[in-house]
Order: structure tokens, then C-alpha cells, then sequence
């Protein structure tokens, strides 16, 4: 059995490994990473021969650090690492080039299409009907798109969003509420079938389904990393943030919103930003608290945007694809049917 997993901003580890009446068994660990003293990797992979075969990422990890001797150096991965690429090889997760993915970048559609479209998407992936594949919004108005599970009142300030001319929307996703500035965020979609996440923990999903965005915004100058739960940050503050979610389908739908230009001052006076959020954020400010993009890069967003999906197709082996017209049709008819309508919008008051 062979697995692998990238560490989100740090190296790849690899593991292959037998299973022998419910045992790992032959487990031999590789990878880019770095490792003092060298003899610590015979240690690592003694601790994991006879580990049950059942043995979830913190009891692997566990055993790991336990073996390890004192003053070990594990540079660009972790015991976690080692649990979660274990964890990979016995339930034969595929890997990113396993898949034939699409890149989509088509015409501007109004907020509540583009949250319908990604309910469509992730399903169609799901049931097999649609290759994976990494959409990348276009809209021409403002909104505010709040989490599945959000309420409207304590989010979004009616006033302000009317001042500002903000329509607000509710998506399929949880996390918190997005502030959606024509032209002044860059956001995209990831519809992905349950296996390629197979292995990984709900909150180690997210940094995985995110790792190219680092390595683009790298290539264009930014320090970027990820902050658990779902933040991708800089020195110079937060850049945008992601959600999930999953269908019975098998579908998994990761989508993640970077912001471009953003006016602090404005997202202030529309959205209802409370003292509890920024605390743990440890800043005091919610103008403070998202870094644009344009600022750090100087780029137009169509040139980001180009290097995201130029980063994507060089790493993963992805064409050009586009949405159907029966796509487009079953979107248009769920924005009549759900998005567009008071009861879900109001579904949490």
C-alpha cells in the first residue's frame, strides 16, 4: 500500500506499507522533508510496524513523537503528517493526478447563479456526471454571501448594506459571511469527489484542497500560509478564507474567497463584525484584518487570476472546460426554486 500527502506550506511525505492480520507491516517512510538525526527515521518506522491497521492519525502520531529521541528535528512535516499519509495508504486514497480535472472561467452571473451553480457542479461530480473541477467566479454586482448556518440579523446590517448597495445571500457552505464587492475579490470553486479527501480529517481537508493557492501566491510574491480552521493569511494580515460542503452524493464542494481591494470602512458599516471574532483573531480592527491582494502584488485581478489557474493546470494536468447549457438551466432553476427565495434566505432569522 502506497500513500502520500503534501504538508499544507511545508514537504511531501510518503509511506508505503503491508498489512498483516490487522497490523501495518514492512512500513518504510520517504519523502522531501528534512530530519535530525538521520538514524530518527529507522525509530519512526519501528514505531509504526504493529501499529493496528484500524489506528486513526493521533494514535500514528502519537507513537511517533513517543519514538522519537530527544532533540529530534522534524523540518517541513510532523508526526501528524506521517499519521495522515498511514491514514491515505490503507484506505487507497487517490491523489490529485489521478483525476482528470477542467478549469472554468466563464461569464459574469449574478451572485445567487454562482451559489447555484456550485450546489449543481458538486453534485454532478458527485453522482460522475462532471469531471473534477476548479471554477473560477465572474459576477457584476455587490453582495453579501452569508454561511448556511449564520443568522441574517446578527451578520449583515440592512442599513449599511442598503447604503452600499450590498444584496445579501445565503449559500449551501457554512463559515462566516463574505463581503462580495464587484471586481474586488477573487473567488473559486473546487468540486472534487470524496475520495480524493479520503484519509484526512475535516479540518486537514481544508489546508490540503488549498496548498496550490500558497504555491501561486508565492510565485507572485506574497509570504502566504495557512491558519487553522480555514484562513489563508501573510505577515501583512489575512488575505480570504474557505468553507466546505459535503453531499451524499460524494460530492465535496471547497470553495474560498481572496479579497482583491477591499474597503475596510465599508465592510464595517455592512457587515455586523463583533468583538468575540476579532479577539481571536488577535486584532482589534475588522479593517485591519483583511490584507488585498492588490496591494501586496500590484497586479490587475485578471492577472491573478491567470496564475492561479495557470499554477493549477501546471501541478494537477488541467484543460479548459466549460459549463453546459443543461448545467446552466439546472442552476437557473434552483435560484428560483431555493436561493432566491425569503425561506432561505431567512432560514436561520
Amino acid at each position: 500500500m502506497h500513500g502520500e500527502y503534501k504538508v499544507p506550506g511545508g514537504k511531501l511525505v510518503v509511506v508505503d506499507l503491508e498489512e498483516r492480520d490487522g497490523r501495518i507491516a514492512d512500513f518504510r517512510l520517504a519523502g522531501d522533508f528534512f530530519l535530525e538525526p538521520d538514524d530518527a527515521l529507522a525509530d519512526i518506522d519501528a514505531a509504526v510496524n504493529g501499529l493496528p491497521v484500524e489506528s486513526d492519525v493521533t494514535t500514528i502520531a502519537a507513537a511517533v513523537r513517543g519514538a522519537l529521541p530527544e532533540g529530534a528535528q522534524l523540518l517541513g512535516f510532523t508526526p501528524e503528517a506521517v499519521g495522515t499519509a498511514v491514514r491515505r495508504a490503507l484506505v487507497t486514497a487517490p491523489g490529485w493526478r489521478d483525476f482528470d480535472w477542467e478549469i472554468v472561467h466563464e461569464r459574469p452571473v449574478s451572485p445567487r447563479m454562482n451559489l447555484a451553480l456550485d450546489e449543481v457542479l458538486t453534485g454532478r461530480v458527485g453522482d460522475g456526471r462532471r469531471r473534477p473541477t476548479l471554477r473560477m467566479w465572474e459576477w457584476d454586482e455587490n453582495a453579501v454571501v452569508i454561511g448556511s448556518f449564520q443568522s441574517l440579523r446578527n451578520e449583515v446590517d440592512p442599513d449599511g448594506a442598503a447604503k452600499h448597495g450590498f444584496d445579501v445571500v445565503r449559500r449551501i457552505s457554512g463559515g462566516g459571511a463574505m463581503l462580495m464587492g464587484a471586481n474586488s475579490i477573487v473567488t473559486y470553486s473546487l468540486y472534487v469527489p470524496a475520495s480524493l479527501v479520503q484519509g484526512l480529517t475535516f479540518a486537514d481537508s481544508y489546508a490540503f484542497l488549498d496548498d496550490w493557492v500558497l504555491q501561486a501566491l508565492r510565485a507572485l510574491g506574497i509570504e502566504a500560509t495557512y491558519q487553522p480552521l480555514n484562513d489563508i493569511a501573510s505577515p501583512q494580515g489575512k488575505i480570504g478564507g474557505a468553507a466546505q460542503k459535503r453531499l451524499a452524493n460524494g460530492g465535496v464542494l471547497h470553495h474560498a474567497t481572496l479579497s482583491y481591494d477591499m474597503d475596510g470602512q465599508m465592510m464595517t458599516e455592512v457587515l455586523r463584525i463583533g468583538r468575540e471574532k476579532l479577539s481571536d483573531k488577535g486584532t482589534t480592527s475588522a479593517a485591519k484584518r483583511v490584507d488585498p491582494l492588490r496591494r501586496q502584488t500590484g497586479l490587475p485581478r485578471e492577472a491573478i487570476i491567470e496564475k492561479l489557474k495557470e499554477t493549477f493546470a501546471k501541478l494537477y494536468g488541467a484543460v479548459p472546460g466549460h459549463i453546459t447549457d443543461d448545467e446552466y438551466a439546472e442552476a437557473e432553476a434552483l435560484v428560483e426554486s431555493k436561493f432566491a427565495t425569503d425561506a432561505w434566505l431567512r432560514r436561520v432569522p
